[in-house]
């Protein structure tokens, strides 16, 4: 889109349902799923950057190879599952709960 799109200057918003996968057009089971993931992958970062965890010392503590822990920091959601990442917190001392 060049700055000569009318679209370029467009400031509407328009309203988010709550959950920015359903936004995106994801059917409302798969969209809870990928926000539960990247919430996941948000909180894995924040702990990982708090602890002060190289990648090679948080893949060693987590126990994953490193390549994993870069693809977790660059927030590469769609290598991970739920299941990985609720096993990862867990090992990296969070303690995440599912409600219903």
């Amino acid at each position: 889109m060049n700055k000569n799109d009318p679209r370029w200057n467009d400031e509407s918003c328009t309203p988010s349902c709550g959950n920015i996968f359903i936004d995106l057009g994801f059917e409302p089971a798969e969209a809870e799923v990928m926000k539960l993931r990247a919430e996941l992958m948000i909180r894995m970062k924040d702990r990982l950057k708090t602890e002060g965890w190289t990648q090679a010392e948080a893949a060693r503590r987590l126990g994953v190879p490193q390549p994993r822990i870069c693809r977790l920091m660059k927030g590469n959601v769609e290598d991970f599952s739920l299941d990985m990442l609720l096993t990862l917190s867990f090992r990296a001392g969070l303690r995440p709960e599912l409600r219903l």
